[in-house]
């Protein structure tokens, strides 16, 4: 099946039509999404501050991770079967919008760093876990975890306010502001 046959049957699917003709579906599923993306941030942020040192390096690294680990991947699996229904519902216009595309590459980017965290860096964890300095290469991917989650929620919302390929103000808009 080719690319454009693929995603005019993700736009024909069940759920896709249940999306479209289902007044509360769009509304609730969003802001299902939202809220889950919201915790998926929140739970990688608490990691990576701890990365970059704060509030402290008393806690043992290993102790965040563990905590948070689990409350993230059920957060994401959810944002993530949210995001695919309201993608279902409009899959032509979602593939052709930029920020929908670059907050897709930002999500692969999120994720090839923490492969990389998890699969290098976090390895030696034992010789910086609790009251020692966090690597350079641990404090680095915080960092890069932090931009690329805030990219993503950046395009996210823009998404929302952009159609298509079209990222132009337009000039001279005219807004009524009568009631």
């Amino acid at each position: 099946m080719d690319f454009p046959a693929l995603i005019q049957s993700i736009q024909a699917s069940p759920p896709a039509q249940w999306m479209r003709t289902s007044l509360a579906a769009m509304p609730v599923v969003e802001a299902i999404h939202v809220l889950a993306g919201a915790t998926v941030f929140g739970t990688i942020l608490i990691v990576d501050l701890r990365l970059l040192g704060f509030p402290d390096t008393r806690r043992p690294v290993t102790r965040v991770c563990s905590e948070m680990l689990r409350l993230t991947w059920i957060a994401f699996a959810v944002s993530l079967t949210a995001g695919a229904l309201m993608f279902a519902a409009n899959a032509h216009t979602y593939i052709g919008n930029t920020a929908f595309r670059l907050k897709m590459l930002a999500l692969l980017g999120a994720g090839v760093n923490m492969a990389l965290f998890h699969g290098f860096t976090f390895r030696n964890v034992k010789s910086w876990d609790q009251n020692a300095p966090v690597p350079l290469a641990a404090r680095i991917a915080g960092a890069m975890s932090i931009l690329l989650w805030v990219s993503v929620i950046f395009l996210a919302r823009w998404i929302g306010f952009t159609k298509g390929f079209d990222f132009q103000v337009p000039v001279n808009p005219h807004i009524d502001f009568q009631f």
